[in-house]
């Protein structure tokens, strides 16, 4: 069998899971197949590394932050599961030598938001990235009718037309709202009835920080007492929003079984065998945890 090449494109890159879970499926089915993270600073980096795909260099690649919505716009063509959300984690070489878009992460998150959601129909999305967008979709996915965004750079000052990401978030139907502590805000009231409440920026991820300043920033006397809150930050397992939900009560995950969950559909759609979670999951906590291999 040839030995196929796979990628991750993303910045910062080091602190992966990738390349463990994805081997963990090599060696289970026996593949000679091998994963890379590539550290992709610039678009210009990401551009020569999705060249790669379209000469056949590469067979698959993974897209993180910051660079979903630029590899949709950069793709050949774009799957409805990007199209729709305006957002793409992985990339195929079609038989044509297409690059075509997809996006996994809508399906691998709204599967553990309907495990673990609360009662009720409202949901509330931190954040206004790539991985934000996903997570809008995943809620409504899950159940969520009604969905609020919001974002730390949003606030009141701002001339709300100029927000980033706002036509995005239009077009999926969420309701925006500006970053705002006080008792009265949209925000505030979103979090009083929102069953689902999702951090989905890189703050807190390892070799990002940023964590404790977001956690310090969330209105928590706000949420329900019963409300799941989902972290999409896998590294480390417990961030800063999940420690403080915890000391208040709260039920809280972390990104980890997100990121088997999407890893597991882009296998199929490269390969088109079933990936085993258990074994990727496993994988992953070696590396979180410090355990030998």
């Amino acid at each position: 069998m040839k030995a196929l090449n796979f990628i991750l494109i993303g910045h910062p890159v080091a602190h992966s899971m990738s390349p463990a879970i994805h081997g963990a499926v090599y060696r289970r089915h026996g593949l000679p197949h091998a994963y890379e993270a590539v550290d992709c600073p610039s678009e210009q980096d990401v551009l020569r590394q999705i060249d790669r795909v379209r000469r056949g260099e590469i067979a698959g690649a993974n897209v993180t932050v910051p660079w979903k919505r630029f590899a949709l716009a950069s793709a050949d063509r774009a799957d409805a599961t990007a199209a729709d959300t305006g957002a793409a984690n992985v990339l195929l070489r079609a038989d044509d030598g297409a690059v075509v878009a997809h996006n996994t992460d809508v399906a691998a998150l709204a599967e553990r938001l309907a495990a673990g959601k609360a009662q009720g129909d409202a949901a509330v999305v931190l954040g206004n990235g790539g991985a934000a967008l996903a997570a809008v979709a995943a809620c409504r996915a899950a159940g969520a009718t009604s969905v609020t965004v919001s974002a730390r750079s949003w606030i009141d000052e701002a001339d709300p037309s100029s927000w980033r990401g706002r036509a995005d978030f239009d077009r999926l139907g969420a309701e925006l709202a500006t970053w705002s502590r006080a008792e009265s805000s949209r925000l505030s009231n979103a979090l009083r009835s929102a069953a689902v409440v999702v951090q989905s920026t890189s703050a807190g991820m390892v070799g990002a920080g940023g964590g404790q300043e977001l956690a310090d920033m969330i209105p928590w006397k706000r949420l329900r007492s019963d409300a799941f809150l989902y972290d999409v930050v896998y590294n480390p397992p417990i961030t800063p929003f999940l420690e403080r939900a915890r000391s208040l009560g709260l039920k809280g995950e972390g990104g980890l079984s997100m990121l088997v969950g999407q890893a597991a559909l882009a296998v199929r759609l490269w390969l088109g065998i079933a990936a085993p979670r258990a074994e990727m999951t496993a994988a992953a906590e070696r590396l979180l945890f410090g355990m030998s291999s």
